[in-house]
């Protein structure tokens, strides 16, 4: 999963996980759009995952999230709901290891074409793209998504509408 270089090896730059903030983006089709990242020395080893990213300086998780957004996607106009997922991660990626506290934030746009306006070095080497998904296309997928429910994540929010707060999802980590 694609992560920007500081705070350094998962660090928060107070000793806890990387605090970091993701936005579950629906069109007007109910699609979910992921960005397709991978290894930036081995393109063959990918995976798809939601817009977002560290938390920087004393910014909010809401703003990191919207800042994220605008950088990965060049998508302004959405309002950020409710978290619905909170979730600890563990995995390798560039050479490291990233520990995460991660904030989903469900959010939906008119706008669906995408360009990505301020990718840092490290994103530029390793995301190759973006699509919008539909619920049955994330069933059918053969590809690895983080997080790796969210295909049934994406069910139960389409037929339940947002939860009454965040749902602590299982910790995952990636060998």
């Amino acid at each position: 999963m694609p992560a920007e270089p500081v705070p350094a090896a998962g660090e928060s730059g107070m000793g806890g996980p990387r605090r970091v903030a993701r936005v579950v983006l629906l069109d007007p089709r109910d699609r979910i759009l992921l960005l397709h990242g991978h290894e930036p020395d081995d393109p063959t080893d990918d995976w798809w995952f939601t817009p977002g990213g560290g938390v920087e300086g004393d910014e909010t998780r809401e703003q990191a999230a919207l800042r994220e957004l605008v950088e990965e996607t060049g998508i302004t106009e959405v309002e950020l709901g409710p978290v619905l997922w909170r979730r600890r991660c563990s995995f390798p990626f560039a050479g490291r290891r990233w520990d995460q506290d991660e904030w989903y934030y469900l959010a939906r746009t008119t706008r669906t074409a995408i360009a990505a306006t301020a990718l840092t070095e490290l994103e530029r080497r390793s995301v190759a793209g973006a699509r919008w998904w539909t619920y049955p296309e994330l069933v059918r997928a053969h590809e690895t998504v983080y997080p790796t429910r969210l295909a049934e994540l994406l069910r139960t929010l389409l037929d339940e509408g947002p939860p009454a707060g965040p749902v602590t999802l299982d910790t995952e980590i990636v060998r």
